[in-house]
């Protein structure tokens, strides 16, 4: 499927070098910024930019201007996303946990109902499936305003029998101000190494801590810890307290707990030594 086209440059800080995407007009699809391994995009053509280049990546723009973007946790595994731009987004969206307008971006999942709703109004103008009903897996790459949003199937337990759904789940990245922001769904297994190319950097990630709903709780610090993100915000908690999570980290980890339920975070503020958050409300 053709992904949205736009021009697009994605900066390989290692090698000091910029990827750059042909012009929208050519049909090519929209390059991710976070994607670690460019290799793996064969649309992407390498060019070298020199710093004052009109086609200046937006990562480097972004950081330039120290633009944020504000998280706010609803409830369960919705949190809204405010763009510098303005665009509005809602995670695992059900409509059980409202932001005060609706979301402009509605992504949802399907492991319960309190992350997806078939009805969710008419005001929203993409509303994303993390699964899909034609046997094959879900593909979003939507550009919405200064968004950037993908997903990245991963599989999912159908019933209580513990047979496996292929593709039943997405992990939603979101790529907005030179950010990664990534939300793991219910995510039911630990990745791969084709996933986590698939995901590439995240910066910052929203993870599920039921400690069996999704997976175990350690099966999930495994997969937190292989993604190396700088900020981790806990969400998807029943039954054991957060506190249970949190001690699983080593000293690898600083841990807090925020005095609001809204984080704003920009590439600047980000923290030099993973974190996790846990906003009010968790």
């Amino acid at each position: 499927m053709l992904r949205s086209a736009v021009l697009t440059c994605a900066v390989l800080a290692s090698a000091g070098i910029v990827f750059l995407q042909v012009p929208a007009f050519a049909q090519q699809p929209a390059v991710s910024q976070c994607q670690a391994i460019a290799q793996a995009l064969p649309d992407a053509g390498f060019v070298q930019l020199a710093s004052a280049d009109p086609f200046a990546s937006s990562l480097q723009q972004a950081a330039a201007r120290d633009q944020t973007v504000a998280i706010t946790f609803l409830g369960h595994s919705t949190f809204l996303l405010e763009t510098p731009g303005g665009v509005t987004i809602a995670t695992d969206y059900s409509g059980f946990h409202r932001p005060p307008r609706p979301p402009m971006v509605a992504t949802m999942n399907k492991a319960h109902s309190t992350h997806y709703t078939l009805t969710p109004g008419p005001e929203i103008a993409h509303v994303l499936h993390g699964w899909s009903d034609d046997g094959n897996a879900a593909d979003h790459d939507l550009v919405f305003g200064d968004a950037y949003i993908r997903n990245v199937p991963t599989d999912i337990r159908a019933g209580y029998g513990g047979a496996m759904e292929p593709d039943g789940n997405s992990i939603f990245i979101f790529e907005v101000a030179g950010l990664c922001i990534g939300h793991l769904g219910h995510l039911h297994h630990e990745l791969d190494e084709t996933d986590y190319a698939e995901i590439g950097r995240l910066d910052v990630v929203m993870v599920p801590v039921d400690g069996g709903l999704t997976m175990g709780a350690e099966s999930m610090v495994r997969v937190v810890t292989r993604l190396r993100s700088a900020l981790i915000l806990p969400m998807h908690r029943r039954g054991p307290p957060v506190e249970s999570f949190l001690g699983l980290f080593g000293p690898g980890f600083d841990r807090t707990v925020a005095d609001s339920a809204t984080v704003t975070v920009s590439l600047r503020t980000l923290p030099k030594k993973p974190l996790i958050m846990v906003l009010q409300g968790l």
